[in-house]
């Protein structure tokens, strides 16, 4: 596989996450030890991707794939409020209230997504940048977990702080945000070994 193509599917699946996220992140799950938004599976992946890409191609190419995601959020949001608007079709009628229930969301919750993604990619862009010029290249364990952990912390405080925030409910906030956030912390580790793979894949020469 060229690497042009490889960038393709890193791309593709940068994109796929974002998506996924956004529609079917509303679902949460609830196991013996853990109880969150299946959204917590697929948005490290765009954490990885991103210090794949800053590793391989730079910083502006992983800005590039950063502002393409939230031009992708932007269109998704549109396309979905015409989708849940438009009046069905007599056929599709009694499926109608099922599939608004869905995919309609609350202006509040899609605003807070949608600056929750740009702040926190920006952040762990910049924060991967910074450590990588302090250490050099042999801290790619360090500079991906630390800018996830950070990045991650702003991504879940700026989500749950915009969507659900009223006064007097601080406590509350705190009650969510900190198990997220250490939910998302364990899956950026398992996730460290993958992207290293990702950046050795990316690098091959075929």
């Amino acid at each position: 596989m060229k690497k042009y193509q490889k960038l393709d599917l890193l791309h593709a699946l940068y994109i796929m996450a974002i998506v996924a996220a956004e529609l079917m992140g509303s679902k949460t799950f609830s196991l013996s030890f853990i109880s969150a938004s299946v959204a917590i599976f697929v948005l490290p992946v765009t954490f990885s991707i991103n210090d794949i890409i800053f590793e391989v191609e730079g910083k502006e190419r992983a800005l590039s794939f950063m502002r393409s995601g939230l031009q992708i959020l932007f269109f998704l949001f549109f396309f979905n409020v015409i989708a849940v608007l438009l009046p069905p079709s007599s056929r599709f009628e009694p499926s109608n209230e099922a599939y608004s229930l869905i995919f309609s969301k609350s202006l509040r919750m899609t605003v807070a997504s949608l600056i929750a993604f740009w702040v926190s990619e920006r952040m762990d862009i910049h924060v991967f940048s910074k450590i990588k010029e302090r250490f050099a290249a042999q801290s790619f364990w360090l500079r991906s977990n630390l800018s996830n952990v950070l990045s991650m912390f702003a991504d879940t405080s700026i989500f749950m702080f915009l969507a659900f925030y009223r006064p007097g409910n601080e406590l509350f906030l705190v009650s969510l945000i900190i198990p997220y956030w250490l939910l998302k912390i364990s899956m950026s580790v398992i996730m460290t070994p993958i992207s290293k793979k990702g950046i050795e894949w990316l690098q091959e020469e075929k």
